[in-house]
């Protein structure tokens, strides 16, 4: 155990964190988002929640302020009329631990081929809809 370390970043999911660099993208995925079928690495937390890992990860790793956004929301398909209310509590919590939060939106294919691409996934527990995220990585200052 560590001192400082939130609970809900596992020793595998610490050493992804660690190795990303700048530009580096990763993807909190809510307990739906087809993980395994599209992550090259993925990092199973289905215990944990989407807000809580939001958390989690963003007190060890900086957002990236050069990027034109650094938080990007996963759209919600045309037709399906639903909001999802766990977007307030993201953007919460990202103003709170990452000022430099520059929040960006895309429509769910393209998300999910983004997230193909992406350094690595972390497969939620979260039950609720359109909670998913990308994070760029920046650097420490």
């Amino acid at each position: 155990m560590l001192k400082g370390i939130p609970k809900e970043l596992s020793p595998e999911l610490l050493k992804i964190l660690s190795e990303m660099g700048h530009g580096d993208e990763i993807v909190i995925a809510d307990g739906n988002f087809p993980a395994e079928n599209l992550g090259r690495r993925v990092v199973r937390a289905d215990g944990h929640g989407g807000i809580k890992m939001l958390d989690a990860i963003l007190s060890v790793i900086p957002l990236d302020t050069y990027a034109e956004e650094n938080f990007i929301l996963m759209q919600v398909v045309p037709g399906d009329n639903v909001k999802p209310t766990i977007w307030e509590d993201y953007r919460k919590t990202a103003k709170e631990k990452a000022p430099e939060v520059k929040e960006g939106q895309l429509e769910r294919f393209s998300f999910y081929d983004r997230a193909k691409n992406a350094y690595a996934i972390v497969a939620t527990g979260e039950s609720a809809i359109y909670a998913n995220i990308i994070l760029k990585k920046g650097v420490i200052k």
